[in-house]
């Protein structure tokens, strides 16, 4: 088996060479690479990656910014690996952490699985921000009869094949929620494992905001639409 770590970076020259260092520092219990896509950053970013020589990292750059979906799309179509799992360059996730994923994978118990977020004082962004996640969630949960418990995980991990199958669009951070609700539509209840979480500040880049939280219902209600049509044979509009 081969994990292939899909890092979207815009931005990050704050963070990202202590993001790669600590991903690849990480004891897998199998091969990885890092396939890292720098979303047209205009920061220093691009000095930091031109210096890496880590044989299992590649690099690729996007023009302009496209945005964390186009990003992710991009490292996906060039994954290696037989899983994937989505980390990002902010250090708010912890890659130290990864392997917890592949435990469910390597006992056969699921192919998919998520990272689930637990909230507190000093890990929360904001009242609204863990309220807006809350939300986003219990949507999919009522529209998908399903209970999963953090939809916006950046920690996704499945199989690169079936990450390819679902054909994410969303160009945006609406492709976390694109990626669940065709998960759920499927029948796939992901397997979830807790992590920790350390939010950064609008001051160090935190760049979700409310919109996204609106953009991500839209998918949900649209997806859950188009797929009840799907199952009744009625024309998709």
């Amino acid at each position: 088996m081969k994990l292939s770590i899909l890092m979207p970076v815009y931005n990050e020259q704050a963070t990202l060479a202590s993001a790669v260092k600590r991903v690849l520092d990480v004891r897998y219990p199998c091969d990885v690479e890092l396939v890292i896509v720098d979303d047209g950053s205009v920061d220093g970013t691009r000095d930091i990656l031109d210096a890496l020589t880590d044989p299992r990292l590649s690099v690729h750059r996007h023009p302009t910014n496209k945005g964390k979906g186009a990003a992710i799309r991009t490292a996906s179509d060039r994954a290696t690996g037989d899983y994937l799992v989505i980390c990002d360059a902010d250090l708010e996730y912890a890659p130290e952490e990864i392997p917890s994923l592949l435990e469910p994978v390597l006992a056969g118990e699921s192919q998919v699985v998520y990272g689930s977020r637990t909230f507190s004082s000093n890990t929360a962004f904001s009242f609204w921000y863990v309220m807006g996640n809350k939300a986003v969630t219990l949507a999919a949960n009522v529209l998908f009869d399903s209970y999963i418990s953090d939809l916006e995980t950046c920690f996704k991990l499945m199989p690169v094949a079936l990450y390819r199958e679902l054909d994410v669009t969303s160009a945006g951070f609406g492709m976390e929620a694109e990626i669940t609700a065709k998960l759920l539509a499927r029948g796939v209840r992901p397997y979830e494992v807790p992590i920790s979480y350390k939010a950064r500040s609008r001051a160090d880049g935190k760049k979700l905001t409310w919109r996204d939280g609106v953009e991500a219902l839209w998918i949900l209600g649209s997806l859950r639409v188009r797929n009840r049509r799907s199952r009744t044979g009625l024309p998709k509009r």
